[in-house]
């Protein structure tokens, strides 16, 4: 049986109370609702009060000052404090279960504020978006937001997003370096951390190596790095495996989702793994064409311990991966799950495409997706 995982933010349905009954009209089982999330500037379609968000990266279930160390998460001003308890309670009623979408690592008013925190590439810049796991200031604070979370929002589970280094292609501001045009390698080489932490920990002559291979478009992260790559690889990857296998622990016994990349060199919202990853689920990156997607989780199929399950996450927003072709070849390449990103950002013309995608997979544990959705989703959408 496929389970159908869509995303949401608390402000979608905290003030609407036809949100619930719009979502169930979907045919989901499950609601990923933000728990923690970065920066966004987020449509809302339908909600009564207003049709944008502006949102700052923040907590969504109160912060307690007393629960934290040396970085303490924002409190939202834009929605409720306890954002995520009113809209869980709210999803709950409507039959859904509701799993914590927390976002870890992306945080760039913690990052703002903790420069020496924060990824270095082999330049010297900073990436202020993007905590470094090797400190352990850093595991300290995910270890809190995991527990908190878990105390305070009493989720059905959590889904971990940037459970890892981030690099530098998940940037918070507007984007212009495409021009640059950097290979998958060059990204790959920027991304790699060099803080004070991290350059302790490579051989000597990495962060050179790294330089010219940015400066010469290496062909691969191997190709520049030469004989250090296996250790330099296997230390990023032991970042990522430690603090995924330590926020399970403070997961209270609930099941866990990981945002989840097999790229031995990612670094990203979608974490690099190895094998034995701390999750009960992983999530693939699937918002490209359907053979990179279906290559990305066979090869998450063979890292995952057994009952493990594997996860497609599709695009319901442009450009558009939500297909019911390609939601066939996921669940052919050994797909569990599909997570549908994102319902409450989306369109009536995408909601009646999420529903009737969703149908596709067939019936299950979730809501009947109702035919007519297109005609029935009501309040003064644009």
């Amino acid at each position: 049986m496929t389970v159908k995982v869509i995303y949401a933010y608390p402000w979608d349905v905290v003030g609407d109370p036809s949100a619930p009954e719009r979502l169930a009209r979907l045919g989901a089982d499950t609601v990923a609702l933000a728990a923690s999330y970065h920066s966004v500037r987020a449509a809302t379609p339908f909600h009564p009060a207003h049709r944008l968000v502006e949102a700052r990266p923040a907590l969504y279930v109160p912060v307690r000052a007393g629960s934290w160390g040396r970085l303490v998460p924002a409190a939202p001003t834009w929605t409720a404090p306890d954002a995520f308890v009113q809209a869980a309670d709210a999803l709950r009623a409507a039959g859904f279960a509701v799993h914590a979408w927390t976002v870890l690592t992306h945080n760039s008013h913690l990052g703002t504020a903790h420069p020496s925190l924060t990824v270095r590439n082999a330049f010297g810049d900073r990436y202020p978006y993007a905590l470094c796991p090797s400190h352990p200031d850093v595991v300290d604070y995910c270890r809190t937001l995991v527990r908190e979370i878990a105390e305070l929002g009493a989720p059905d589970g959590f889904v971990l997003e940037a459970c890892g280094p981030l690099g530098v292609r998940h940037a918070g501001t507007h984007e212009k370096t495409d021009g640059a045009d950097w290979t998958p390698a060059q990204l790959d080489l920027l991304s790699l951390c060099f803080c004070a932490v991290c350059v302790r920990r490579y051989p000597a002559g990495t962060r050179e190596r790294v330089r010219a291979g940015v400066d010469t478009a290496a062909p691969s992260v191997e190709a520049a790095l030469g004989e250090p790559a296996p250790v330099v690889r296997e230390l990023r990857a032991d970042l990522s495996r430690e603090l995924q296998h330590t926020l399970r622990r403070e997961a209270a016994g609930l099941p866990v989702t990981l945002h989840a990349n097999p790229h031995p060199w990612a670094a990203g919202a979608f974490s690099q793994v190895s094998a034995a990853p701390g999750a009960d689920v992983l999530v693939a990156n699937c918002w490209d064409d359907p053979a990179s997607g279906t290559a990305r989780l066979r090869r998450l199929r063979a890292l995952a311990a057994p009952g493990t399950r594997v996860g497609a996450s599709v695009l319901a927003l442009p450009p558009a991966t939500l297909t019911p072709q390609a939601l066939a070849a996921y669940r052919a390449a050994g797909a569990d799950e599909i997570h549908v990103y994102h319902a409450g950002l989306a369109s009536r013309s995408r909601l009646a495409t999420i529903a009737d995608t969703l149908r596709s997979l067939g019936s299950g544990t979730g809501h009947a997706a109702c035919p007519n959705i297109a005609n029935d989703m009501d309040t003064g959408a644009p």
